[in-house]
């Protein structure tokens, strides 16, 4: 991957999250519960002194500077999907991007979340252990579908020759 490529996923990485995250905010106005990424900088602390799985991440003893880490992982996150589709599309795709290997990686990501993330903070696998799996399921779902929207806008704004 070139410098060039390289800064374009970055940036295209931002955006998607930036994106997502304003359509975590229409969320939250509609009164629908999102993520606090209070608890991803809490995760992330308690998986510095050694413990990655909790059985409520919400219970467990906060960690300094939770909330900026949180968000901190959270742009990185981002950041590195972007990365991994720039690497997977390749140099043409920057130039002239199309929705489809976007949206569709966008998709693949949602398994970060539903069988990585939920089960070490104690929502289970598919988030199994809520009080509403299905529904937790399809709001991930389209969350990430949003972000994978937002890699192809952000890749159109950024799109190198």
């Amino acid at each position: 991957m070139t410098l060039a490529m390289l800064q374009a996923a970055l940036l295209i990485g931002v955006g998607a999250t930036v994106i997502m995250d304003l359509w975590g905010m229409l969320l939250r106005r509609l009164g629908i519960a999102t993520l606090n990424f209070a608890m991803v900088g809490r995760w992330a602390g308690h998986l510095m002194k050694g413990r990655a799985r909790h059985e409520a991440i919400a219970k467990a003893e906060p960690v300094a500077n939770e909330v900026a880490w949180g968000w901190l992982i959270h742009y990185g996150i981002g950041v590195l999907f972007a990365v991994m589709l720039v690497g997977m599309v390749g140099e043409g795709w920057l130039g002239a991007p199309t929705l489809w290997p976007a949206l569709a990686w966008g998709v693949v990501t949602v398994a970060a979340p539903l069988c990585f993330m939920q089960p070490l903070m104690g929502a289970g696998f598919f988030a199994s252990r809520t009080p509403t799996p299905g529904r937790n399921c399809l709001k991930s779902l389209v969350t990430h579908s949003v972000f994978g929207v937002g890699l192809f806008l952000s890749a159109v704004v950024v799109a190198i020759d």
